[in-house]
């Protein structure tokens, strides 16, 4: 049984294959010359982080189905300047289009130690933007996104850090390592 830690670069289809008739991008296959193994779970191609790619099909439903509830842990770039009271809704869950979210652990965080996002995140002088630790432990459709957004304070940048036990620590964007499969 193979589990594979990716650190997923900005703009990388999070699948092997390209998709029909869309505009040419980079995909898994650029990074992962693996056969058999598929990630569990996905990243927006805007995303950035952690992906996990197995050949275990039990292993991969039990990190990507949100009945197990795996925690996902992401750094998140937001616009503007939120307070605890601000990050509140977050924590009790809060209502998207597609219904109340669960609640989600949260705190501000210093700017972490992060490798240069190519392109790089805009940059605006007159309105500020902090970094937010933000816990999930569903997988909604660009939920992280939806949610900050709901909250008033809009994804710059989305890094993906950790998925139960398993982190990026010092894993640079494009690289891979494999990880002892441990349950998640």
């Amino acid at each position: 049984m193979a589990l594979i830690l990716f650190n997923k670069p900005y703009g990388v289809l999070c699948q092997f294959s390209p998709e029909p008739n869309g505009p040419p991008r980079h995909t898994l296959a650029d990074y992962i010359e693996r056969p058999g193994v598929y990630p569990a779970g996905r990243l927006d191609h805007d995303s950035e982080g952690l992906v996990l790619l197995t050949d275990d099909g039990r292993l991969q439903a039990r990190i990507a189905d949100p009945r197990f509830k795996l925690a996902k842990t992401y750094l998140v770039q937001v616009e503007g300047d939120p307070d605890e009271a601000a990050l509140e809704p977050l924590r009790k869950g809060i209502v998207l289009k597609d219904g109340r979210t669960l609640p989600a652990e949260v705190r501000r965080i210093d700017p972490p130690t992060l490798w240069p996002r190519d392109p790089p995140v805009r940059f605006r002088k007159s309105v500020p933007d902090c970094w937010i630790e933000l816990t999930i432990r569903e997988g909604r459709n660009r939920q992280v996104r939806r949610m900050t957004a709901a909250a008033g304070y809009p994804t710059l940048r989305l890094v993906r850090w950790r998925i139960g036990e398993w982190s990026l620590d010092d894993l640079a964007p494009g690289a891979w390592r494999e990880a002892p499969t441990a349950r998640a």
